[in-house]
């Protein structure tokens, strides 16, 4: 099926949540993108919506938590990914929980699960989301997660894999 290319860049935003042990809470989608995989809380900014706001948002409808905002962390873009051929700017904050109770929309994922820093590197994770967890531990071995290059559609599971080292 064709799709048109999109008119709009996509504007996301995303919690990289640390918890006081240095875990970090990730989600396992279970819509497209990066379906199966495993990413941090978040989604699109709507118009008129203050960044700070739409992260909260984003993470109360995710996984029914409350967050401080504290600092961005980077930015990093997706191009032409997937069949539509969409295009994403995500901006990652760092947050820090002010609630523990996890409660998971079933519409988006199939699950939340703290990690410690040590596991990162083995879990399947998007090239963004790879990305930010290297720049927050980068102590940490990450060699066989290296980035796909500029072919975008590597991004998307089942396309490209990535090679284990």
């Amino acid at each position: 099926m064709d799709y048109p290319l999109q008119k709009q860049i996509k504007t996301s935003v995303v919690a990289c949540i640390v918890d006081e042990q240095q875990r970090i809470l990730l989600t396992r989608r279970n819509i497209p993108p990066f379906f199966g995989q495993w990413v941090m809380p978040g989604g699109k900014i709507d118009h008129g919506e203050p960044i700070h706001t739409a992260l909260k948002r984003e993470v109360q409808e995710e996984v029914g938590l409350e967050v401080t905002v504290e600092s961005l962390i980077d930015v990093y873009e997706h191009v032409t990914v997937g069949e539509r051929r969409d295009h994403y700017i995500i901006l990652y904050y760092r947050a820090t929980p002010q609630s523990f109770e996890l409660s998971i929309n079933p519409d988006e994922l199939s699950e939340a699960v703290w990690f410690a820093p040590e596991q990162l590197p083995k879990i399947d994770v998007p090239p963004g989301c790879r990305h930010i967890l290297a720049q927050l531990h980068p102590q940490l071995a990450w060699s066989h997660l290296e980035p796909p290059g500029d072919l975008a559609n590597c991004e998307i599971p089942g396309v490209c894999p990535v090679e284990k080292g």
